[in-house]
């Protein structure tokens, strides 16, 4: 029986990417088919876009019987888009990746051949390099990468990407995590599984512009941050203690300077950067846990992860 292979594509405003991405991705499963007997589908999922990507993946479809699409009735998100292909593909084995060619198609028959043979259960590529970027944003996100494997389970090796081969199994286990707040990274880290990594140089964009910019990149890191590790929970109620113990000490050494050697209190310009130090820790201490509440109040509204507008897929596929 042959191996039937589903491509996950999220795409958001990929009118021009998408063409060029369409083609690599055909020239390679259509090469694989011969050479590995597998079968394939292609699985588009529009999130919400604003320009002809939509139009365009309906008229792949109605070329192409192998070429599937899942329009959502606004933008969701990435997170929710992998989500979606996730219940919708059937295949023995799943692949997601992005359309504007970063994630190179060249790499499936290694990945299917990695995991085919029972090895691994999984197989993602990782950058070794990241030429292309900005000097600061490579700066935070290998910072983000030590901080969350120094304060989660999650074990999220640095540079690994969203483009991932994986086995029937591992996919069923991925969607059994139904959270709302989703963090993809952690998620395929925190399932588990025996995972291969391939290296290769950081490939630039064919078309378009990128859709993560600075602060997108930065709500992502908290993202998974908050949705992975309860540390910044318990860092505020180490500071709380500290300034605690700190105030009373301080309130001490104040009185016996002023019963003992009749020292006058410091003045109004002292009290007021007390007040505004504290009052700062506060809020942050405060912000922390409104994080976490935020995130339990999202997850209690029980709200659809996606709505679909239209799509072409077979049954949404569920796992108990």
């Amino acid at each position: 029986m042959n191996h039937l292979i589903s491509i996950i594509v999220p795409c958001y405003n990929e009118q021009e990417s998408l063409p060029l991405f369409y083609n690599e991705i055909i020239l390679t499963m259509n090469t694989m088919k011969t050479s590995y007997n597998i079968d394939y589908e292609l699985i588009f999922v529009d999130d919400g876009s604003k320009d002809n990507t939509l139009f365009m993946l309906k008229d792949l479809s109605a070329q192409n019987q192998k070429v599937k699409f899942i329009s959502f009735s606004r933008n969701f998100g990435k997170e929710s888009a992998m989500y979606a292909g996730l219940q919708n593909a059937h295949g023995d084995y799943v692949v997601v990746m992005d359309a504007d060619l970063q994630h190179p198609p060249q790499f499936i028959p290694e990945m299917y051949t990695a995991v085919a043979l029972g090895e691994y259960d999984s197989a993602t590529t990782r950058r070794t390099s990241r030429q292309g970027e900005s000097e600061i944003r490579s700066f935070f996100s290998i910072i983000f990468y030590k901080l969350m494997n120094k304060i989660s389970d999650a074990d999220i090796v640095e540079g690994a990407q969203d483009f991932r081969f994986m086995t029937r199994q591992m996919v069923d286990s991925i969607l059994q995590l139904s959270e709302y707040n989703r963090f993809s990274k952690g998620i395929f880290s925190w399932v588990g599984f025996k995972t291969k990594y391939l290296e290769y140089e950081n490939v630039e964009r064919v078309a378009g512009r990128t859709k993560w910019s600075f602060l997108n990149l930065l709500a992502y890191s908290l993202e998974g941050i908050f949705a992975f590790s309860t540390t910044p929970l318990y860092i505020s109620s180490f500071l709380g203690i500290i300034f605690c113990l700190f105030s009373i000490i301080m309130i001490f050494i104040i009185i016996i300077k002023t019963v003992i050697w009749g020292d006058p209190v410091a003045g109004f310009p002292t009290l007021i950067c007390v007040i505004f130090f504290i009052g700062g820790l506060q809020l942050f201490c405060n912000g922390i846990v409104g994080q976490y509440l935020a995130k339990a109040y999202l997850e209690v509204k029980n709200r659809p992860i996606y709505i679909v507008k239209e799509k072409n897929t077979d049954a949404t596929r569920k796992c108990e």
